[in-house]
């Protein structure tokens, strides 16, 4: 038997298994980049970052309240709309009269023939990347002077005062057989509101049901501390004794306080108890598990009422952990020169004028980013749907 050299095995297998630079092998390539389909889930989507590591990680159980849940026909319309999207959207959410009930409404109608549009809101990264993409795919979105002026002035004029957010509105999406109207906002720009109340715009919206469409961490978490910041003021404006209803009418009121449309007759001016007569129990959902975990509040669900103390203590502790941008409001307009901080709060918790000193500076929040940004439809919507949807507007006011 003819026996080989194990030196000159190895090399024999070394050289033949190993492709050289000069082999006739070719690189490998990169595996063909599939494009991600739409997939309808009980849950939204939630967004992908390109690092796990890039965004805060929490556990699968928080939030659940913010979750609420539609039809599943409401819920592969909502999702199907946003899909038809192709510039990166963070975070998305439905609201209004087109997602949950409202008096006045009927949401089986025919968009325009008396049912509502669909109202949506998109938080970007990029505010000038989002519009060029998506002026490229649906120019017919934009009026004509943002068309010619570009991405960079759209992303500019969305930025420049008001509440950072620019509108399509009165948008046909011909795949759904829908009319839609959408804002466009930054990450950046809502987690802000959220958490600061710098023009309750934002925050105030998302203080009544929505339906979360894409979902991002960093969102769910500041519009949790939201959610508790709506439920302490609201306390603070309440009595001793009140009902769910109440309480629920007092939550969906503040980003209306201080509202121009409010005043002028461009609004239904009974839509807060349009709003809370339909979603009682979508508001329940949202709250009840915050009642539980804020100290002074009994909430006897089963006879729809609420107990608090009224103790200076307890209002105290409420007030003390308010948004940062309406506590500096209430600093620097009713505490006494030399004051204090520590007894300041401690008087203005006692003060049986607290209510409508809270009502005054929420309003005040509101009025001038809510004026600011109603011009700016004039930009962003164009003079012809801007006129529709003032008589629209002027409609609902006088069935109210």
């Amino acid at each position: 038997m003819l026996r080989v050299p194990a030196r000159t095995c190895i090399r024999t297998f070394a050289t033949e298994s190993v492709p050289t630079a000069s082999s006739n092998f070719p690189p490998p390539s990169p595996p063909p980049r599939r494009r991600r389909q739409t997939r309808l889930h009980p849950a939204p989507r939630p967004y992908e970052p390109s690092s796990p590591l890039s965004r805060p990680q929490l556990p699968p159980s928080f939030g659940k309240n913010q979750l609420l849940p539609v039809s599943n026909s409401t819920r592969a319309l909502l999702e199907s709309v946003v899909a038809e999207f192709e510039a990166p959207i963070r975070y998305a959410f439905a609201y209004g009269s087109g997602v949950f009930e409202q008096d006045g409404y009927d949401i089986a109608a025919e968009p325009g023939k008396g049912g509502p549009v669909l109202d949506f809101m998109f938080a970007v990264t990029h505010s000038s990347h989002f519009h060029s993409i998506n002026m490229h795919q649906f120019p017919s979105h934009y009026p004509l002077s943002a068309r010619m002026l570009g991405s960079d002035y759209v992303s500019t004029v969305q930025s420049s005062g008001g509440a950072g957010v620019w509108f399509n509105a009165y948008v046909p999406m011909p795949n759904q057989r829908v009319t839609i109207k959408y804002g466009v906002t930054t990450v950046d720009n809502l987690c802000d509101d959220l958490l600061n109340w710098r023009t309750l715009y934002l925050a105030g919206r998302m203080h009544k049901p929505l339906r979360i469409i894409k979902d991002d961490a960093r969102v769910r978490l500041t519009q949790q501390v939201n959610l508790v910041s709506a439920l302490r003021s609201a306390l603070l404006l309440l009595p001793e004794e009140f009902s769910e209803r109440e309480l629920f009418e007092k939550i969906a009121g503040i980003s209306y306080s201080g509202d121009p449309r409010m005043v002028l007759p461009v609004e239904n001016r009974g839509k807060v108890g349009n709003i809370v007569r339909k979603q009682e129990a979508q508001f329940k959902e949202l709250y009840g598990r915050l009642v539980g975990g804020l100290p002074g509040v009994d909430w006897a669900s089963e006879a729809g009422r609420l107990k608090q103390d009224l103790s200076p203590l307890a209002r105290e502790k409420h007030l003390r952990k308010l948004p940062r941008v309406l506590l500096e409001a209430l600093r620097s307009r009713h505490m006494a020169q030399n004051e204090e901080e520590e007894r300041f709060w401690i008087r203005l918790a006692a003060d049986k004028r607290l209510d409508t000193l809270l009502e005054g500076e929420m309003k005040r929040i509101v009025r001038l980013p809510a004026t600011i940004q109603s011009a700016k439809g004039l930009v962003s919507a164009g003079i012809g749907k801007s006129v529709r949807y003032s008589l629209a507007k002027v409609g609902k006011w006088w069935r109210g």
